[in-house]
């Protein structure tokens, strides 16, 4: 699709230059990989960066085209005053496109599957594997992917839309969520526990083969979870964290958004983690250090 032609038909004005056609938008730091040609936006000049290969055209101001173009000669521009706004504006008015959906189905529930009769799974876009167990009240919105063996225990919503909003003049509008979650094998979802579905359409919150996640968990949009991921009750996993395999979250930790957390790593009790975690390291206490650190300070040693 092209951009221009999308802005010229809700009378934006903008200036172009070197346009490619794309598939769909995605962030500078988090978008489609080599599966699609992606459109995002740069607001300030920091984030001139060795844009990913797959990215073909930015949404920015004047001056940092000027700046991109220097080193970049392949990669198409449009100019706009606001490109942050015109960037989400943009996705919420393709959520509604066809061209930019994911294919619409009927739902899919294998036979050996225990559904409640008091849950509520969508009629659309939802696949259940074999022997899965979804107790009652649980809703399953559109674009999930249950594989076998799971369970889901009661209260729980998976698929729901996520908490991104922004700011306009005076408005505060909602972005669109129309990714989706995959729950892989042998994942189970405890006791009124949310899992929100990714933005983007080519996106999913992902649940690695047997993780387990405690009661009142909120895992938001985007979220990566890798396999024998552990997340103790009343934790908060910001939009687009990734989790290594075999990774414990403990009880009432918060994650912040776009966090890294490598494999065998812990987030211990009541960490407020506010950057990325290496393999194997431990981090503790608000705003969250490595676990060793944390005890020495609360022995008064240095």
């Amino acid at each position: 699709m092209l951009i221009s032609k999308i802005l010229k038909e809700r009378n934006i004005h903008f200036y172009s230059e070197g346009e490619e056609e794309v598939d769909s938008l995605g962030l500078i730091g988090y978008n489609a990989g080599d599966r699609y040609n992606v459109a995002t936006f740069v607001e300030n000049s920091k984030y001139i960066c060795d844009f990913p290969s797959n990215i073909k055209l930015i949404i920015t101001k004047r001056y940092i085209a000027e700046k991109i173009r220097e080193t970049r000669k392949d990669i198409g521009l449009i100019v706009v005053d606001d490109p942050r706004n015109c960037f989400f504006k943009l996705h919420n008015y393709l959520a509604k496109k066809t061209i930019y959906k994911r294919e619409n189905f009927k739902s899919k529930i294998d036979d050996s599957a225990k559904i409640s009769q008091l849950s509520s799974i969508s009629q659309n876009n939802v696949v259940i594997g074999e022997n899965t167990i979804i107790e009652e009240f649980v809703v399953v919105r559109e674009n999930t992917i249950i594989g076998d063996n799971v369970i889901i225990r009661a209260g729980s919503t998976i698929g729901s839309e996520g908490f991104e909003f922004k700011t306009l003049d005076e408005e505060t509008y909602r972005v669109e969520h129309i990714g989706g979650v995959i729950l892989e094998d042998n994942v189970e979802i405890q006791y009124n526990t949310c899992v929100d579905r990714a933005i983007y359409p080519w996106d999913n919150t992902f649940i690695g083969t047997h993780s387990k996640i405690d009661n009142l968990v909120h895992v938001a949009h985007g979220v990566r979870l890798g396999k024998n991921v552990m997340i103790a009750a009343g934790a908060t996993i910001g939009g687009r964290c990734n989790i290594g395999d075999n990774s414990w979250i403990g009880i009432g930790a918060v994650i912040r958004n776009g966090l890294m957390l490598g494999d065998n790593s812990r987030a211990n009790m009541g960490s407020v983690v506010t950057k990325n975690v290496e393999s194997n390291e431990s981090v503790s206490g608000n705003f969250a250090i490595e676990h060793r650190k944390f005890i020495d300070r609360m022995k008064g040693e240095k």
